[in-house]
């Protein structure tokens, strides 16, 4: 007999767990902001804090998108790639003379055709998440660069560049973005049965297709999601940037998977959250910004991100073991 896919639920969470490591990562997050504006003269600047909010935002984006694959024990290795091959369509399209909202709405369908082929390429060919979209980051570099012939294609609209230096109620307009991405992110993810079939998926794939999910769609949805955020995070960098250009966003991937695992993401599956990677990406944003306020070596804030990385999964696995 089985289950009816409305009746599935995801593991019950450990809410005062969560709420505590919730805690704990704004209590960080604190105290690295006051930490530099004790040792910096220019932290607290209204323009270092604008910039700070500006490029974490980009990052919690994919951060975000990256958590629901990373929820079914998937990961998405195209997203920095994604980013600088959607910048540089939407740059053509606008050269070009589409309307601005048009060139986005292209752009983002870009996004979703990318995520659905990630998901025809794990459902129907069976290869691993990691070799189809190390793939696609291979391949969408190389695109993007055929397109602009090596070079960069400049975004001369005012209207639509102007919208990543401004501000709204003086909060900068690209951190409304991630509020307005992550409300129906939470709603999706905590209080929806497609979000509880992403940790059903992640948990047990077998056990949640004997229960009537349909899995398969579940993880095309998952993918769809990640590259739909990484166009959008295109979109976002084209405003800021004002050209197009393939290798912008080199790395950002390695990002997102930190911000979220940083958020407390299990690598592993079923486990993870909409407020996590947020904080997350915030966190690594004020390390990297702190980093070059002190004139520390750029490669240390490689160094130190690849620490926590290691810290933070060395004890989720100790989690698992003690609770299996």
């Amino acid at each position: 007999m089985t289950v009816a896919p409305t009746e599935i639920a995801a593991p019950p969470p450990r809410r005062k767990v969560n709420i505590l490591f919730g805690l704990t990562l704004i209590g960080l997050l604190a105290f690295l902001w006051i930490l530099l504006g004790f040792v910096t003269a220019s932290f607290w600047t209204p323009l270092n804090i604008s910039n700070l909010l500006r490029q974490g935002a980009m990052t919690a984006i994919l951060a975000l998108g990256q958590t629901f694959v990373i929820i079914t024990a998937g990961i998405d290795l195209s997203v920095g790639a994604i980013v600088g091959f959607t910048s540089v369509i939407l740059a053509w399209l606008l050269q070009a003379g589409v309307p601005v909202w048009a060139a986005i709405l292209i752009t983002l369908l870009i996004g979703v055709a990318i995520g659905a082929f990630h998901g025809f390429g794990i459902v129907k060919m069976g290869l691993p998440p990691f070799i189809i979209t190390l793939a696609t980051l291979t391949s969408l570099r190389g695109i993007g660069l055929l397109i602009t012939n090596g070079s960069t294609i400049n975004i001369v609209n005012e209207p639509f560049t102007n919208f990543a230096r401004a501000d709204f109620l003086g909060v900068p307009s690209l951190f409304w973005m991630v509020i307005l991405v992550a409300v129906p992110s939470y709603v999706f993810l905590h209080l929806s049965r497609w979000g509880r079939y992403l940790f059903a998926v992640g948990s047990n794939r077998e056990a949640a297709r004997l229960s009537g999910v349909r899995v398969n769609g579940i993880i095309y949805l998952a993918y769809i999601l990640s590259a739909t955020f990484a166009a959008f995070v295109g979109v976002l960098l084209a405003s800021r940037i004002a050209i197009g250009n393939a290798t912008q966003a080199d790395g950002w991937e390695l990002q997102a998977i930190a911000s979220s695992v940083i958020g407390g993401t299990s690598l592993f599956g079923a486990v993870g959250s909409v407020h996590g990677p947020l904080i997350g990406a915030f966190i690594l944003a004020t390390i990297n910004n702190g980093a070059n306020l002190l004139n520390v070596n750029s490669f240390w804030q490689r160094i130190i991100t690849g620490l926590l990385i290691i810290v933070i999964v060395y004890f989720d696995q100790l989690r698992r073991r003690r609770n299996p």
